[in-house]
């Protein structure tokens, strides 16, 4: 090994031993108190906040601020910095005592579905995307291949032991393996093989294919679902942002762990723009087997859930109802009673483009007002710029924050 490579190792392990000295001090406790106490439908000292940079980390941590060139240690490197930056904003991010390795899973056919997926690339960088379809026509659907997922054991250790000799005694380190915060989510599958435009047509022109979409993609969910069970490695999700719990579901048996140890998250964004009947017909049936196996459901994202909300209450493990900036606050605090959790988000480019911010601190103060006494969290996500505002992540926290502690 040379004296560069020694470095580069060096320097993973002493961020490594900063990210372990935040998940054990104080602070990092009573975060994860504010998010297990705010789920549990208890009052906590105050609401939790949180934000996600997203598509502005390349403005916060750009590549060339990174010192390690090999790729893999970059990578690694990259994320460690990733969790001290954000503790450095100072929001409720619950830092975890250990490096996560995901157990690996491989899948058959390789390309998922047995057609290749695309996309639109922009001409222009940070430009829009747009979908390119695999599936133009219904002879295309006779091409659909069911994904079958199976555990790794080889590669899953292969990658343990190279994290444990990256790291050291810096940091422990833990394989995981199960749902991601999105495991009830259909739509994006949906909408990345047929196209979302399409699929707004199908469901009036051909609501038959789909249903048939629908169904694929469902049934592949739960084969997936199903693999993360018999592997014996599932981890409960109840420790992240937004979802962080006290434990979900009954005791392990022999260490062994099931999906109503978790979370489930789901949203409708792909469907935000067909009528609720529509939505619950092409979306939220096919949802419901899947949020059936879990232990609780955290639903919504982006899409505007006002004239839906009957329907999402249906949901018989719900805790955790997403107000998204186009939900209407007030119709949300007079349909749901204190038996749920408000996510209370906001519109990202009001807080970033604003050359003010004492209009954002309106906004926030007049939210927290109307949703005191009510369990409810404050979350500002999907940030892909900061406009040219480098500290506005510390100004929009401090100023949650302070309101939140306000109006608790």
């Amino acid at each position: 090994m040379t004296q560069a490579d020694k470095d580069q190792r060096d320097l993973i392990r002493q961020l490594g031993g900063q990210v372990a000295q935040v998940a054990a001090g104080a602070e990092n406790a009573l975060i994860r108190r504010r998010w297990r106490d705010v789920n549990a439908l208890r009052r906590p000292d105050r609401a939790p906040v949180w934000c996600r940079p997203m598509g502005c980390w390349k403005e916060i941590l750009p590549q060339e601020s990174l010192v390690c060139w090999d790729p893999e240690l970059r990578q690694v490197e990259y994320a460690l910095r990733q969790t001290l930056y954000k503790h450095n904003i100072g929001d409720d991010s619950p830092v975890e005592p250990y490096f996560a390795v995901p157990a690996v899973f491989d899948v058959h056919p390789a390309n998922v579905w047995g057609v290749d997926l695309a996309r639109r690339r922009p001409e222009e960088e940070d430009g829009a995307w747009g979908f390119a379809p695999a599936l133009n026509g219904p002879a295309d659907f006779d091409r659909l291949a069911m994904p079958a997922y199976s555990y790794n054991p080889e590669q899953t250790q292969r990658r343990c032991r190279w994290a444990e000799d990256l790291l050291g005694d810096s940091i422990p380190v833990k394989v995981t393996a199960g749902p991601g915060f999105d495991s009830g989510t259909l739509g994006t599958d949906a909408a990345e093989l047929r196209g979302l435009e399409q699929m707004m047509l199908d469901s009036v022109l051909e609501p038959w294919l789909l249903h048939k979409l629908m169904r694929h993609v469902r049934d592949a969910r739960i084969g997936l679902l199903d693999e993360w069970e018999a592997c014996g490695l599932l981890t409960p999700n109840n420790t992240g942002p937004m979802i962080c719990s006290d434990p979900l579901g009954p005791p392990a048996i022999n260490g062994r762990f099931t999906l109503k140890n978790c979370w489930c998250a789901a949203n409708s964004q792909e469907f935000d723009a067909v009528s609720p009947k529509a939505w619950e017909e092409f979306c939220l049936n096919y949802q419901r087997p899947i949020f059936e196996r879990f232990g609780l459901v955290c639903y919504g994202c982006c899409e505007n859930l006002t004239g839906k909300i009957d329907a999402v209450l249906s949901i018989p493990n719900l805790r955790i109802f997403v107000c998204s900036a186009w939900t209407s606050l007030e119709v949300v605090l007079n349909r749901i009673d204190v038996d749920y959790v408000i996510m209370w988000r906001q519109k990202a480019g009001d807080v970033v483009f604003a050359e003010d911010v004492s209009a954002v601190r309106r906004g926030l103060e007049e939210g927290v007002r109307r949703l005191q006494g009510r369990c409810y969290q404050i979350v500002l996500r999907e940030l892909q710029t900061l406009a040219g505002h480098p500290d506005r992540l510390h100004v929009w926290t401090d100023m949650a924050k302070e309101l939140a502690a306000k109006y608790a």
